[in-house]
């Protein structure tokens, strides 16, 4: 089976050098998160292509890996096709009748032919010979060039013909591995998580900065969606979780500060620490999820003084996106509903918040803070691998149960994604029971669920189970188990996709 992979349009338009250099990336990506699929994939670049080509046959593995293609930086379309040595005109109509045949039927149709190298014939050679076998032949509604209910792609390149079977849209970008790292921080709401994702899809390896103001939920909850960004869109690279631990911080700035001005000095405070972590991690900026006047603390006159703590670029993706537009660019990638149950923290907000904040005044209310809790946050800061964010959970007296077999009677819990639940739905073997809840709506969900019975938390890699398991055991869930199938033999006599 085989793929060929387009470059998003803006790299094609680089420099011979940066181009090279942008692909050459581009591969290593490509070849990384595929072989989790495929161990013998194989990866072939060309100029403004590449041609992967693999051995897969299950439908269910198949989906997985175009879903992984929508997710990679740098991709611009996807095209599955069927590949053959360069034919004759007549043979390239019969390899096209061979796949669109069917779909033709009683439809109005156009042939696209797309040719690179040098040929006796021409594109429009190919269009018009294919066009009036297919129109002789297939029972078709008749050619139509402009909007066509059917579109037969065709592609030569050199020595090779492609008959385009189906295309895919791709995240477009850069890669990841082009562009410098920045550290993004994260709270876990619409717009962090955006300005995260935005990131990615510029070529940033974007590590994870999260200040806890409100505890272990809240906690847990932004480690998921940042281990949900970095698994879907850019686990091609080695990314960090940092935890600033900030109860201290805002407590002093809530006995200290005058109302009105809090939300500035707690921006102040959070980039003062971040500017460190960026520092010491020697990353180049720091992303926030701002947007310009959507809350008080955003105008331009306070970003500017919020500013001033920072000798690192911070990077605003965001900064002239409607709410709006933002929620539903989180609805696409599928952050949208981890950001609707993230625990909210308002103890932050001013009642009558400065729009106007002077830098004069502002460093007036913070000499009245200890900064020795600041350095304090600074010196307890956690430093993880994103993979390894569930350790702090597991090391507790309560460890984790993990199977490998689901045994009759029990009921298996799918936490995923509702969008990775679609494309590759969970059935059981027989005498065993699943239910989907998402694991955003899993600790809410458990005090509805039979307190007897054993339940096995599942998902595709193991890691947000074993993080939810951890939790709900240490909550007092004794009966939660993780269910991890090691290999194909496990997952033929569980899985039956």
């Amino acid at each position: 089976m085989f793929y060929l992979i387009k470059l998003f349009p803006e790299i094609t338009i680089k420099s011979r050098a940066v181009r090279r250099r942008f692909t050459r990336q581009l591969r290593k990506n490509l070849y990384k998160v595929l072989r989790e699929l495929d161990h013998g994939i194989q990866v072939r670049s060309e100029w403004d292509a590449f041609e992967v080509e693999t051995n897969l046959s299950s439908l269910t593995k198949i989906v997985q890996l175009e879903e992984k293609f929508r997710c990679i930086p740098g991709v611009g379309q996807v095209y599955k096709v069927d590949k053959y040595p360069l034919p004759s005109m007549e043979e390239m109509f019969q390899f096209a009748k061979k796949v669109y045949f069917e779909s033709v039927k009683g439809k109005s149709f156009a042939v696209r032919c797309k040719r690179m190298g040098k040929h006796s014939f021409t594109s429009v050679d190919v269009e018009r010979y294919v066009g009036g076998r297919v129109n002789e032949e297939c029972e078709t509604a008749g050619v139509k060039l402009k909007n066509p209910d059917i579109t037969i792609s065709l592609e030569i390149r050199d020595e090779c013909f492609y008959v385009v079977r189906k295309k895919i849209s791709g995240l477009g970008g850069f890669p990841l591995g082009c562009q410098d790292s920045v550290l993004s921080l994260i709270s876990g709401g619409f717009d962090s998580s955006v300005s995260s994702y935005l990131s990615i899809k510029r070529g940033l390896q974007t590590h994870y900065c999260f200040f806890n103001l409100g505890g272990k939920a809240h906690e847990l909850a932004v480690k998921e969606i940042a281990l949900f960004l970095w698994l879907k869109f850019h686990s091609s690279h080695r990314v960090k979780f940092i935890l600033v631990p900030f109860e201290l911080v805002l407590e002093e700035i809530l006995k200290k500060v005058e109302n009105s001005y809090r939300g500035v000095i707690l921006k102040r405070m959070m980039l003062r620490v971040a500017n460190r972590v960026a520092a010491k991690l020697g990353l180049e900026a720091i992303v926030t999820g701002e947007s310009i006047a959507q809350v008080s603390s955003q105008t331009l006159a306070n970003l500017s003084v919020i500013d001033e703590v920072s000798n690192s670029l911070v990077l605003r993706p965001l900064c002239t996106t409607d709410k709006q537009e933002i929620i539903n660019i989180a609805r696409r990638i599928g952050t949208e509903e981890f950001s609707k149950n993230i625990p909210e923290y308002c103890a932050a907000i001013s009642k009558n918040p400065s729009t106007k904040a002077k830098a004069v005044r502002i460093e007036k209310e913070e000499s009245r803070l200890d900064m020795e809790v600041l350095e304090k946050a600074i010196q307890d800061t956690r430093y993880e691998l994103i993979t390894e964010i569930s350790q702090d959970l597991t090391k507790k007296i309560t460890e984790v149960e993990v199977v490998h077999f689901a045994e009759k009677g029990a009921i298996v819990i799918d936490i995923r994604h509702p969008s990775e639940q679609k494309v590759t739905p969970l059935r059981l073997g027989e005498g065993i029971k699943s239910i989907n809840i998402p694991f955003y709506k899993l600790r809410s969900t458990m005090q509805e669920l039979e307190s007897h019975q054993y339940y096995l938390l599942y998902c595709e890699k193991g890691m947000m189970s074993r993080l939810q398991a951890a939790y709900l055991n240490d909550g007092g869930h004794q009966n939660i188990a993780v269910l991890e199938l090691r290999d194909e033999e496990h997952k033929k006599l569980n899985v039956l996709l």
